[in-house]
Order: C-alpha cells, then sequence, then structure tokens
C-alpha cells in the first residue's frame, strides 16, 4: 500500500480524493482535541483504500477541505468505513451540516457476528490480523505543529489495518446472512438529527425532573441559554453548569440573585456577577413547556413486583443463552430496560418486530406467556417448549 506525505494543500488533497472517489469503499478516522473547547477541534483526517492510504492537515495554511467533505457527503457510490465512528461523523456534520454516506461502522458490524458488545480498535486489529498496535502515541497533543513522523505513522495505521480488515468482516456478514440486521442501526448513526446542535432542544439530554410543565418550561430554557453561553464562550457546556445544577435550578428557582450561593454546584460569584444576572432573566422570562412538547410517558406495564422482577431474571438469562447460541452480542438484540417492560406486560417494543422478533423476541414471549422452559442437557443450559417437555414425560411413562 503507497502511504502518502502528510497532505498540506488543496490541490494534493483534490488529487487524492479524486482518485478515491473510483474506490468501492474507503476508511476513514480523525484525531481531534475537544477537552477544552465546545466545538471539537479537527486536527489530522486519515483516510484510505486498498491500495493508498494518507493523512490530511485540517490545520494546514490555506488549505479547503472541500474536495474531501464532497467525497464524504456526496458521493453515493463509495462506501464510507468507520470504527466507533460517531464523534468521527459529529466533526463531519460540524464542518458541513451533512454526514457521511452511505456509512458503515466495524464496531457495529462486530456485534452482529460475534459477542463483542463494544470492541476496541486495538482488540479489532490484534483479533483480524494479528498485530499489536503501539498506543504510544494515543494521547498526544493532535494540535500540535509540526506532527511527528511517529504520530503520522500511529494515525495512519488505524485506516490502513481497518482497509484489510473490512473485508474479512463483509465477507463473514454475508455469509451469516446477517447484514440487514445492520441496516437501521448504520441509518441511526448517519441520521444527522443525531448531531444537530439545536439549543431548543437541549434539555432533551438532561435527566427529566417529573412532568410539571412549569419546571420543564425552565429546563427547556435554561438548558438553551447554557448552550448559548458555551458557544458563545467556545468552552464545554458542564464548564457554564453541570446537568444536576442545571435541573435543580429548573426544579426549586431562586427568586433572588443573591440565592444562587445556596445552589450546590455554583460558586459564591454567581450572587452577583453577569453570568448570574443572564441565569436569573432566563428564569423571569422562562414559560410552562406546551402541551405538544411534553415527553412521551414511559411505556409500562404493571408494576413488576418480585414475581415479574424474576421474569425479568429469566428473560436476561435467555438472553444469554440465545447472544451464545448464534454468536451474536446481546445488546444488538434487546436492552434490560426492554425485558422487563415486556415482562410487565408491554408489548410494543422493539425487540418483539422485525429481525429481532425472529431471533430473540419470539421466544421471549413465549416465555413471558409459559410457553418456554430452560433445561439443562450434557451440562448446557437450553431452551425448550413446554410441550414438547410434556410429550417427553408421556413418552417415558409409556414405555415404563
Amino acid at each position: 500500500m503507497k502511504i502518502h506525505d502528510l497532505i498540506t494543500t488543496t490541490d494534493a488533497l483534490a488529487d487524492l480524493c479524486e482518485r478515491l472517489a473510483k474506490s468501492d469503499f474507503v476508511t476513514v478516522d480523525t484525531e481531534f482535541m475537544r477537552e477544552n473547547t465546545y466545538w471539537p477541534e479537527l486536527c489530522l483526517v486519515q483516510i484510505a483504500n486498498e491500495e493508498e492510504a494518507a493523512a490530511i492537515d485540517p490545520l494546514a495554511n490555506g488549505i479547503d477541505l472541500s474536495p474531501l467533505w464532497d467525497l464524504m457527503c456526496n458521493n453515493e457510490d463509495v462506501l464510507k468505513v468507520f470504527h466507533a465512528g460517531g464523534q468521527d461523523v459529529e466533526i463531519v456534520y460540524n464542518f458541513t451540516g451533512k454526514t457521511p454516506h452511505p456509512i458503515f461502522d466495524t464496531q457495529i458490524a462486530m456485534m452482529a457476528i460475534s459477542q463483542s458488545e463494544q470492541i476496541g480498535y486495538a482488540n479489532l486489529v490484534e483479533s483480524w490480523l494479528g498485530l499489536t498496535i503501539d498506543k504510544g502515541a494515543r494521547f498526544t497533543d493532535w494540535s500540535r505543529r509540526p506532527l511527528t513522523d511517529r504520530q503520522i505513522e500511529y494515525a495512519i495505521g488505524d485506516v490502513t489495518h481497518l482497509s484489510k480488515i473490512f473485508p474479512k468482516i463483509l465477507r463473514k456478514l454475508i455469509k451469516t446472512g446477517r447484514g440487514a440486521w445492520l441496516d437501521a442501526e448504520m441509518d441511526k448513526l448517519a441520521d444527522p438529527a443525531n448531531y444537530a446542535n439545536d439549543a431548543g432542544l437541549a434539555w432533551r439530554r438532561i435527566r427529566q425532573p417529573g412532568r410539571n410543565p412549569a419546571v420543564l418550561g425552565r429546563l427547556k430554557a435554561l438548558a438553551a441559554w447554557r448552550e448559548a453561553e458555551a458557544q458563545h464562550k467556545n468552552i464545554p457546556r458542564g464548564r457554564i453548569m453541570r446537568d444536576e445544577t442545571l435541573a435543580d435550578i429548573a426544579s426549586h428557582p431562586p427568586k433572588k440573585q443573591a440565592e444562587l450561593i445556596k445552589v450546590r454546584g455554583l460558586s459564591n460569584a454567581w450572587k452577583d456577577n453577569d453570568i448570574g444576572k443572564r441565569l436569573m432573566k432566563v428564569l423571569e422570562k422562562a414559560e410552562p413547556l406546551p402541551k405538544e412538547e411534553m415527553p412521551e410517558k414511559p411505556k409500562v406495564g404493571a408494576p413488576l413486583g418480585k414475581e415479574g422482577a424474576l421474569v425479568a431474571d429469566l428473560l436476561k438469562l435467555l438472553l444469554k443463552i440465545r447472544a451464545r447460541e448464534i454468536d451474536v452480542a446481546a445488546r444488538l438484540l434487546t436492552r434490560a430496560d426492554e425485558m422487563e417492560a415486556l415482562a410487565a406486560g408491554v408489548r410494543d417494543l422493539p425487540l418483539l418486530q422485525g429481525w429481532r422478533f425472529e431471533v430473540f423476541g419470539k421466544d421471549a414471549l413465549e416465555l413471558v406467556e409459559g410457553k418456554l422452559a430452560f433445561a439443562v442437557k450434557n451440562g448446557r443450559l437450553l431452551m425448550t417448549h413446554v410441550d414438547e417437555v410434556h410429550a417427553g414425560m408421556l413418552e417415558t411413562q409409556a414405555a415404563e
């Protein structure tokens, strides 16, 4: 594979992207810094196909990344392959307002062909290629220039290894026939709505203190204000105020700025500084949350109680057995809260729809309805239908 020198000019980038645009797929990774900023600072982009690879310096003087964004977001013929690509996709969205498409994530794909819940990149490379990655440059400051040869070599390795691993994963997916399982997961990863910084929706990411419209209205107003403050200062939103503090103020709003000194998580300076004044103005203008914006009530059935909790535990055991039998990550099939809802009588659940119903949901429903039981055979815990158990017992009695 040809490894190019660090790309620092628009012409070199355009030439690279023109060649890569003829590929079936490209593997992509980014290096960025976000510890001290609201917006992640893109410091390096690595990209490869099966024949060539390069690192692109987005901080190079005068470079225009448009050829890269065009390849990533506007070329439907080239599959963009990431590993745990959520943050990489977010960065592309921040630059373009679009997400890479079509997209493939090898971490998600591994869930469909193995019991790996969230396999790390180093373990992926070791598993498929038998190589151990040098992690020495992992915690480097990617914003500092010049980059060392070791840094660039480490960064490019992320995409060169992935370009060898992806075809192997794809072949196994095709062999198992589980590619269709991942369609919804990949669509979710590429959904622009996941990455939009809509300040008016920021409150939905915060644990909601009940369903009181007045409280939720204040929560919405405060969350939007915090986003604006953090964006203006380009600092993490938590540096303005933590979620817990924000929710506490929404639930128990102070009447005067001087009372902010009593709020846990705020310094004494808030009682008379400018940001404290702005917060109080937000509280004064906050309106109750409109009925159409109220969050949906969680889907619940009857209270679980002791017996229901035991049923939920049996469902979790069933999930472990099924995941082991078909060699798939349990997390891809369902979640603990879904199984608890099923045990409580809820039936409008993802695990009872589509391929999940065929693979796991059908058996889970039969277990809840008393049609499925557990059995031990040759030291292994298995699932069996109650009718089969009864038939076996009758056959044994008849033989005697």
